[in-house]
C-alpha cells in the first residue's frame, strides 16, 4: 500500500479547483484529524452501550454506526433470531430521537406506513393523519414480509426524503434513516423486493450465527426469555448532524477515487479484469454503489479516528454495498458461485493504488 496515502499531507487547494466538498481549501488532513478526534467522543460510548445487549455481531454494529454517519439506509438480512431487530432497537435507543418499528405484513397497505386524508365533518373537509414514517430511525422489520406495492411506497421516502400524501407534499426528518430487516427469500411468506428498492440501500448486511463462545456470552447475560435491556440515551441528533458534516470533509486522494471507479466498472465488464468472471454477472452495479462506496468509506475512516480515506476501508465496505446490486447469472448459480465470491476475486484482482 502507497505510504503518501496512509498519511497525505494536504496543500492548499486553488479556489478554482475547488468543485466539490471533499477538503475545504485552508483544511489540511491534519486539520481534518483534529475535526474528526473532536467530534467523534461519542462513537467509542455508543459502541460500549450497544454491546452492552448485542454480543458479538461487531460488524454489524459497525454498518449500522456507518449508516448513521453517511445517512445511508441499511438492509440486515438474516434467519430469525439473530438479534437483527435489537440491535436496531437498541442503536435506535441511544439516540434520543424519534423512533418508530414498523412491522411489515402481507395484509399492509402503503397508508399503514405514510399515512392518509381522513375526513372531519366539523369542518366538512380533509385531513391529513401522518404514518409512522415521519421519524428519524425507521426499523422495517421483515420488510419482504409485504406485498410490492407497500414495498415501494418506501421509495419517494428513502430516495427524496418526503412523503406525498393526497396533493401535499410533506418533508421528512433532516435525521431521517431506514434500517430493514428481511428472512432470506427462501422462507414461506417472503417476497423479493423490487430491484429499485433494494438499490435505495447503501449497505446489504448479512447476519449469521454467533460463535460458540459468543453464545455462551449470550446465555449468561440472558435470565429470563422477557428479560428487558436498558438502555441509556447518550447523544442527541445534533452530535450525528454534526459529525456528518466532518464524514463529509474526509480526504479522498485521487487514487482512492480511481480505485473506486475501477471497482464498479469491474462489475460491469468483468471478463476483462478477470476471464472467468466473464458470464457470472448480467448486470453490474449502479453509479449508486460508486457514490455510495465514497460515502461509507469516509464514514468507516472517521469511526476507525482518521481525516483520510485508504484503500483497506474501500475494500471493507465494497461487499456489503455492491452484493446486492449484481444480478449473477444462471451459469454462476449453477456452479454455486455467489455475488460475494464475485466481489471478493474483484477485489483481489482490480489494482490497488
Amino acid at each position: 500500500m502507497n505510504s503518501s496515502i496512509e498519511t497525505p499531507p494536504v496543500p492548499p487547494v486553488p479556489a478554482e479547483q475547488n468543485n466539490t466538498a471533499d477538503v475545504a481549501p485552508e483544511q489540511s488532513v491534519q486539520e481534518i484529524n483534529k475535526a474528526v478526534q473532536n467530534s467523534s467522543a461519542w462513537v467509542g460510548l455508543l459502541k460500549r452501550e450497544v454491546e452492552k445487549n448485542i454480543i458479538g455481531q461487531e460488524r454489524l454494529v459497525e454498518r449500522l454506526l456507518i449508516g448513521l454517519l453517511s445517512g445511508g439506509h441499511i438492509l440486515l438480512e438474516g434467519l430469525p433470531g439473530l438479534a437483527k431487530t435489537l440491535a436496531v432497537k437498541t442503536l435506535a435507543a441511544a439516540v434520543s430521537t424519534d423512533f418508530r418499528r414498523i412491522q411489515f405484513t402481507p395484509d399492509m397497505l402503503p397508508a399503514d406506513i405514510m399515512g392518509t386524508e381522513i375526513y372531519n365533518p366539523q369542518n366538512t373537509s380533509f385531513e391529513v393523519k401522518q404514518g409512522p414514517i415521519f421519524s428519524s430511525i425507521i426499523l422495517a422489520d421483515e420488510i419482504n414480509r409485504a406485498p410490492s406495492k407497500v414495498q415501494s411506497a418506501l421509495l419517494e421516502a428513502m430516495q427524496e426524503k418526503q412523503v406525498t400524501i393526497g396533493e401535499t407534499t410533506f418533508s421528512l426528518p433532516e435525521l431521517f434513516l431506514v434500517l430493514a430487516t428481511q428472512n432470506p427469500i427462501e422462507q414461506e411468506g417472503t417476497y423479493p423486493l423490487p430491484e429499485a428498492q433494494v438499490d435505495r440501500f447503501m449497505l446489504k448486511v448479512k447476519v449469521d450465527y454467533p460463535t460458540r463462545e459468543q453464545e455462551r456470552r449470550i446465555l449468561d447475560m440472558v435470565e429470563h426469555t422477557d428479560s428487558k435491556m436498558q438502555v441509556q440515551p447518550l447523544i442527541a441528533p445534533e452530535d450525528i448532524l454534526t459529525a456528518r458534516k466532518v464524514v463529509d470533509t474526509i480526504y479522498l486522494d485521487d487514487r482512492i477515487k480511481e480505485y473506486i471507479v475501477d471497482l464498479v466498472f469491474a462489475t460491469r465488464d468483468a471478463g476483462s479484469i478477470s476471464p472467468e468472471l466473464k458470464d457470472y454477472i448480467e448486470t453490474g452495479a449502479s453509479p449508486r454503489a460508486t457514490i455510495n462506496l465514497k460515502a461509507a468509506a469516509r464514514a468507516l475512516a472517521y469511526l476507525n479516528g482518521r481525516g483520510y480515506v485508504i484503500p483497506d476501508d474501500i475494500k471493507n465496505c465494497a461487499p456489503d454495498i455492491m452484493r446486492h446490486r449484481l444480478r449473477i447469472s444462471y451459469e454462476a448459480e449453477a456452479e454455486g458461485v455467489t455475488s460475494e465470491d464475485i466481489i471478493q476475486r474483484l477485489l483481489d484482482t482490480v489494482p490497488v493504488p
